[in-house]
């Protein structure tokens, strides 16, 4: 297998193998990554993405392999957030002319955004959940009450009126069509509120405890959790239900998007013809290297050999449905997406809605000044990206949206 990676040795830490040969990284990132790496809890090297860029405490678009620990603020506060798409049995002659319905249709049956004003209704919870939402609670139920009676913080929180929604930000759903027009259903969300919860306040307790065990921290927000320690078994637990209520929270979603889509299109269709759910933001015990780890990645894909994956583009730019070459080098993962080259602030006062509607050409979707900061400008180049990363996965398909919904 050809290896194609930057590797930067880093004094006092190990060594960083970075999929960046034609994309931009910020100087920040690299400080981030140097952090990470002289951590004395890493294994072997830290691996960087194309799509890396700044995030707090570790860059988004890293892999980190640990020793009998965790860093909660790597995994962050979105724990499970990832990708879902469908294949289906449609193509685009089978699409009405005006896409607009089929937007609208799509953003009423899926809650989504959030209200900043309290006491204000929350546009992105159930006021009343389905029961596809509660059926699906009742399979995370029994041990969501188990961690409120250790955290009972966690009961106040959006956990079963989250289930199957959006949120916002860079969540979307998606319309997309392949290479051979063929129609595909796609949406990126994740743990919602209950997961935040668990993130914030596993976050503050690994800080908790580095202030007696970690003294010489590079950055309070790489505080971690060492095996054996006070709140590291609770940490595993927390963080392995967040991951599930996310996959579910995908699924539901699917299901209610397939279902609301079958009233505006009147032929009969079936899905999951393909379909991959995976995370992009998670941690979970692997083996690599003959060694029994734990592996997170903070905006990256697990890319095993054969193993599906999607790399999603930004508004009006293309999407990639892959599957893994299993490099060992990247500990078998890729790219989640893009990756921003412009923090959200810095896209909002640099463009315009003008720009805005232009860079999204032939979409069905906002274009107001809520979504600037998602404009395509703001993200690498996703062609650089994939052309970055072509010894970790190879493109299955390609998908263009036609539709897209934003919180």
């Amino acid at each position: 297998m050809t290896i194609d990676y930057h590797l930067e040795q880093v004094a006092g830490g190990v060594p960083i193998k970075m999929w960046t040969k034609g994309v931009p990284v910020d100087e920040r990132a690299i400080k981030q990554l140097t952090n990470v790496s002289r951590l004395p809890i890493i294994f072997k090297h830290v691996a960087a993405m194309p799509d890396v860029h700044r995030g707090i405490g570790a860059t988004v678009g890293s892999v980190i392999p640990t020793i009998r620990a965790i860093i909660p603020a790597a995994v962050g506060v979105d724990i499970g957030c990832g990708m879902m798409a469908v294949r289906t049995t449609l193509t685009a002659a089978d699409l009405p002319d005006n896409l607009a319905p089929l937007r609208s249709v799509i953003e009423q049956a899926v809650p989504h955004g959030r209200v900043a004003v309290r006491g204000k209704p929350d546009p992105g919870a159930w006021s009343s959940p389905p029961v596809s939402v509660d059926q699906a609670w009742g399979e995370l139920e029994a041990e969501f009450k188990i961690l409120c009676e250790l955290y009972p913080k966690l009961e106040k929180t959006n956990n079963r009126n989250h289930l199957g929604t959006l949120g916002s930000g860079n969540h979307f759903i998606e319309v997309c069509l392949d290479e051979m027009d063929s129609v595909w259903f796609m949406l990126h969300s994740g743990s919602r509120g209950v997961g935040n919860a668990i993130g914030i306040q596993f976050i503050e307790l690994a800080k908790k405890d580095a202030m007696l065990n970690q003294r010489n921290l590079p950055d309070k927000d790489l505080a971690y959790l060492e095996e054996g320690s006070l709140y590291f078994d609770d940490y595993v637990r927390a963080v392995g239900w967040a991951q599930q209520f996310a996959m579910k929270n995908r699924e539901v979603m699917m299901a209610n998007l397939i279902s609301c889509v079958r009233k505006i299109i009147p032929k009969p269709f079936k899905t999951h013809v393909e379909a991959v759910n995976c995370h992009h933001n998670y941690v979970q015990r692997e083996t690599h290297f003959a060694e029994d780890i734990f592996v997170t990645r903070k905006g990256a894909v697990s890319a095993q050999k054969g193993q599906m994956g999607i790399i999603p583009g930004s508004m009006g730019a293309r999407s990639y449905i892959v599957r893994g070459l299993g490099n060992p080098e990247s500990f078998h993962s890729c790219s989640h997406g893009a990756g921003r080259v412009m923090s959200r602030t810095e896209a909002k006062k640099h463009f315009t809605i003008e720009d805005q509607i232009r860079a999204t050409a032939g979409v069905e979707c906002r274009k107001d000044k809520g979504v600037i900061d998602e404009i395509p400008m703001a993200y690498k180049d996703i062609d650089a990206v994939m052309a970055a990363q072509k010894d970790l996965v190879e493109i299955v398909h390609r998908l263009k949206q036609v539709v897209c919904v934003k919180g």
